[in-house]
């Protein structure tokens, strides 16, 4: 054999299996347990994106952050009922939270036929995102997998049709949560709990906004 070759496939093979850890390690990272996300802590910065609401519009945070802070909020999605009456509420009260300079939008993995449906259900006026591919609750460190069990009881009895409403089927969702980025792009303040009936109060996010 040439000896030349040599150290050609032993390079190959380091390759080969480095490459072959960053894959395994990126799929670990996306199946994240409900346990195991921990999302961005207050300070943290967040790095610019842009996604399509539900009216075709897209949302630029960089954009946004320029006429104020924005509140940004996680919802699982239209067949929640809990996120619903949370949303609701953000509503009915978002005016007080415009007083303050400060915008809304709520994120979800629904593709925009479905966030027309929580519009419906909650008569929200700001910006429901689609988080195509996880992409912005990766970047928050909210995505996680939920056990079979509960995919059943979410698919079944509440009707989320979670492999056809988001943009893959792993039906992976995201930690409600409620994050204020103040114009530097870092996180201000941060409500984040994986039991899912928690949510931010009103009052917290008026009195916490920068």
């Amino acid at each position: 054999m040439n000896k030349a070759i040599e150290p050609i496939k032993s390079n190959s093979r380091i390759l080969f299996i480095l490459l072959l850890l960053f894959i395994t390690t990126n799929i670990m990272s996306q199946n994240k347990t409900l346990k195991e996300a921990k999302g961005l802590a207050v300070g943290d910065h967040v790095e610019d994106f842009s996604a399509i609401n539900q009216k075709g519009e897209t949302f630029i945070l960089s954009e946004a952050l320029k006429q104020g802070p924005v509140v940004l909020i996680f919802y699982r999605g239209q067949w929640c009922p809990v996120c619903n009456r949370h949303l609701g509420q953000v509503q009915d009260s978002l005016q007080e939270i415009q007083k303050h300079g400060a915008s809304v939008v709520a994120i979800s993995p629904e593709k925009p036929e479905y966030s027309t449906k929580t519009v419906e259900k909650t008569q929200a006026s700001f910006s429901l995102l689609y988080d195509e591919n996880y992409v912005i609750a990766n970047q928050f460190d909210v995505t996680f997998s939920p056990d079979s069990l509960t995919k059943v009881m979410y698919n079944v009895m509440l009707g989320a049709n979670l492999k056809n409403a988001h943009s893959d089927d792993s039906q992976r969702l995201p930690i409600p949560a409620t994050f204020i980025i103040g114009k530097d792009q870092k996180i201000a303040w941060r409500q984040f709990d994986p039991d899912y009936k928690k949510r931010s109060s009103i009052a917290e996010i008026i009195k916490y906004l920068p």
